[in-house]
């Protein structure tokens, strides 16, 4: 086993002493004589070198006792993981900072007694049996590297699986037999993952080995937990690689079908490319633009790892020896939305992923052909507030290795986005709505609110788009011959 580094120690001591809430909580826990440890991520996070702003104990004491003793520091305290031994709570973070680590904000404490979870055959969730020893609940956590504890009273650095030795070559080992941790919490097996793409650990051959014998299991696992552990996947650094283990366990046809569906068998004339491969590609390439919007974006990678899941459905293959995807961005947005709603995705999320996967196509007309302005203002109105984001997947999904094809698709979406701005400084397209309102429709037309007065205001729209702003008094002449025209 490793011996800690002096950065190491540095960490762990931080850890336990830098803040004087935390030092109040454990001089309160040890005065009503009860053991209190921190546990899991932020202590493997410290060794690594990370700080973050959650902080996860484990303690001898019932959750009533736990409640109590919290109160003492603060108010916002909360009781929600009460039936799993979890009470929660909120500080101002009053660490001191050091060269590595700055913290700023609220400093978020769960303290849980310890505890043995198991779930049983059919259980969607997990009995609880609250324990009197460290060791019992140690062995219970998900990976060995999540399975240390600090002694908050001593300092000590308890490692009874061996977590250092993996963490110091970076693999992912249970602290029980994978099979038994597994059954236990068949989500661990989605935290391999997790954490493959965040840490870029890699699991142990054994680990592997259950999650592809199990992976089945995972189907008791409520869609919510499921879709939290695949949202921290797709937001790690290297989403890639947890997304492969998925797909190669077996895992991603329980949870994501979609993603291995886009594994199709390649025809032996070799005509399309590896639709897959191209989807991660994508995906890595959406990542690298994530500058343009602020940052990492979930709706953006979701975009990104379902834009072509319609394609197995609508392949065909042509006379003449071509394939074809007709088809497969509506085909596609309609799968998209229905693995959303299924994971319980909330619904502006599923909306903003569906409208980017439809409109992923669209900027390849313009690629083809010269648009005239009235297409540009479409294009504009269809993407709405994704705009940004159709700009990043639209760019993010030219994977071809032709240098010659890649650099006149980024210039025709160069001159695309150059268009774009210019109509937008002269016409206001990001507020695109006719040039007479509701209310002047009925004025003007002498009709009540009704039907007819969206027709009209569908057809001052469409004209705004085709012709541009055309003034109050023009649009009143356009809208009065429009109505006589419709009897």
């Amino acid at each position: 086993m490793p011996d800690l580094t002096s950065a190491q120690r540095a960490a762990l001591e931080w850890l336990r002493t830098s803040s004087a809430t935390v030092t109040a909580m454990a001089e309160s826990f040890s005065a009503a004589g009860h053991e209190l440890y921190l546990v899991g991520g932020p202590v493997r996070d410290a060794l690594l070198g990370r700080a973050g702003h959650d902080l996860d104990f484990t303690t001898s004491a019932r959750p009533d006792e736990i409640e109590r003793l919290l109160r003492r520091l603060t108010d916002a305290v909360w009781d929600m993981g009460r039936d799993f031994g979890t009470i929660g709570c909120a500080v101002v973070d009053d660490r001191t900072p050091t060269a590595d680590f700055a913290p700023e904000g609220r400093l978020v404490i769960e303290v849980t007694t310890f505890r043995s979870d198991a779930y049983s055959a059919d259980s969607r969730k997990p009995s609880v049996v609250f324990g009197d020893h460290l060791g019992g609940d140690l062995v219970r956590r998900d990976f060995t590297v999540n399975a240390m504890a600090l002694d908050m009273a001593s300092g000590e650095l308890l490692d009874a699986f061996g977590g250092r030795d993996d963490l110091e070559h970076r693999v992912l080992m249970t602290p029980s037999t994978p099979e038994l941790s597994f059954s236990d919490d068949p989500l661990r097996m989605l935290r391999a993952a997790r954490f493959t793409a965040q840490l870029g650990f890699r699991p142990a051959p054994d680990v592997v080995a259950a999650m592809t014998d199990m992976a089945e299991r995972i189907s008791i696992v409520s869609a919510e937990r499921v879709r939290e552990e695949l949202v921290k996947t797709i937001m790690a650094p290297d989403p890639r690689a947890g997304l492969n283990l998925l797909v190669s366990t077996g895992l991603a046809e329980r949870v994501l079908p979609e993603l291995p569906a886009l594994r199709m068998e390649r025809d032996e004339h070799n005509r399309h490319k590896d639709v897959y491969e191209h989807t991660l590609t994508v995906l890595d390439q959406t990542i690298d633009l994530e500058y343009r919007l602020g940052g990492p974006d979930l709706i953006a990678r979701l975009a990104a790892l379902l834009h072509d899941i319609g394609k197995p459905r609508t392949r065909r293959f042509e006379p003449g020896g071509k394939v074809s995807f007709h088809h497969h961005d509506v085909v596609g947005a309609k799968m998209a939305t229905k693995r959303m709603q299924a994971l319980r995705f909330p619904n502006d999320q599923i909306k903003a992923v569906a409208k980017l996967v439809e409109l992923h196509l669209r900027f390849h007309g313009y690629a083809d052909a010269d648009w005239s302005d009235a297409a540009v203002r479409r294009y504009v109105r269809d993407a709405g507030d994704q705009l940004e984001r159709l700009h990043v997947l639209t760019r993010s999904d030219c994977t071809t290795r032709n240098a010659r094809k890649a650099a006149r698709l980024r210039t025709a979406y160069e001159q695309l986005e150059w268009r774009i701005d210019e109509l937008a400084k002269q016409e206001e397209l990001d507020s695109l709505r006719p040039d007479l309102d509701g209310t002047q429709i009925m004025a003007i037309l002498g009709i009540p609110p009704g039907r007819d007065v969206g027709r009209a205001y569908k057809f001052l729209l469409d004209k705004r788009i085709e012709d541009g702003p055309l003034g109050e008094e023009r649009a009143t002449e356009a809208l009065r011959a429009w109505w006589a025209e419709q009897g």
